[in-house]
């Protein structure tokens, strides 16, 4: 036993041994390290996929997706989501296009929040978008912010119909028309948000808010009388203070009637 320490000793003392084991091992890491990464570059993975082609904005959803096998070489740079959970229910990016058999690319897949428009997507089916003319001072020094609840107070010169002709008299009607309306946006001139940058607010020119299809034509309606000299006015209310907020109503038939009325088409 003695001498074959000895042997062993001398054999792993010997350079030429020590360069040749080195060069051994040195081989079976390479080769295994190799094998390993062709392995796992072969080896497939079950990724998602849109089954149709999907518009920019549009919301992802169930039956869009599919899952196909592809091998982990196509998605190891991390530029594709690989798992369904990460894209199910998100939107196509506002510039992007998923077209049908894609991979979802992280680049074009965001949340709701993300989107450069999304307060199209923040109102209930039936409701149409109204863009109200405001100012400064309108907004209460820009006061009124997305997320706020308004009521619609109209005022108009108080007029007497004569015949077909109107004779407007220096009498102020005003009143409100439609409360609890919640306030999706405020934008500038430019159509930018006007809270982007809260250091540095911009000047409010558009209040956004979405209301059902009949208010809004009667909403249009108003806004167009211009032989009354009237004029739609935001007031905001404490409603965003409460939990469960008030519904959206119309406030006066008689406001509703007279603008129908003085509205009507004549022969």
């Amino acid at each position: 036993m003695g001498n074959l320490n000895v042997g062993i000793k001398k054999f792993l003392s010997n350079k030429n041994t020590v360069t040749i084991l080195g060069v051994v091992a040195a081989v079976f890491v390479l080769y295994f390290g190799y094998n390993s990464r062709v392995n796992k570059a072969i080896t497939p993975i079950k990724v998602p996929y849109a089954k149709e082609t999907i518009s920019p904005g549009s919301q992802i959803t169930e039956d869009m997706i599919g899952e196909k096998n592809v091998s982990s070489e196509t998605v190891r740079d991390g530029f594709a989501y690989t798992n369904k959970s990460e894209v199910l229910d998100k939107y196509a990016n506002a510039d992007s296009v998923i077209p049908s058999g894609s991979l979802f690319y992280k680049r074009s897949v965001v949340t709701k929040e993300q989107l450069p428009d999304k307060i199209i997507y923040d109102y209930p089916n039936g409701y149409v978008l109204y863009n109200l003319s405001v100012d400064i001072n309108s907004t209460y020094g820009n006061s009124v912010y997305p997320g706020n609840y308004i009521d619609i107070y109209l005022k108009a010169m108080n007029a007497i119909e004569e015949g077909q002709g109107i004779t407007t008299t220096d009498k102020i009607m005003v009143g409100k028309l439609i409360e609890n309306v919640k306030v999706l946006a405020v934008l500038d001139s430019n159509g930018n948000n006007v809270f982007a940058n809260l250091d540095e607010k911009g000047t409010p020119n558009m209040i956004i808010f979405a209301v059902p299809s009949e208010y809004y034509i009667l909403l249009k309606k108003a806004g167009f009388l211009r032989a009354y000299d009237s004029t739609l006015i935001p007031v905001p209310t404490d409603e965003s203070l409460k939990d469960n907020p008030g519904e959206l109503k119309l406030s006066s038939n008689d406001l509703k009637d007279f603008i129908n009325r003085v509205t009507e088409w004549t022969e």
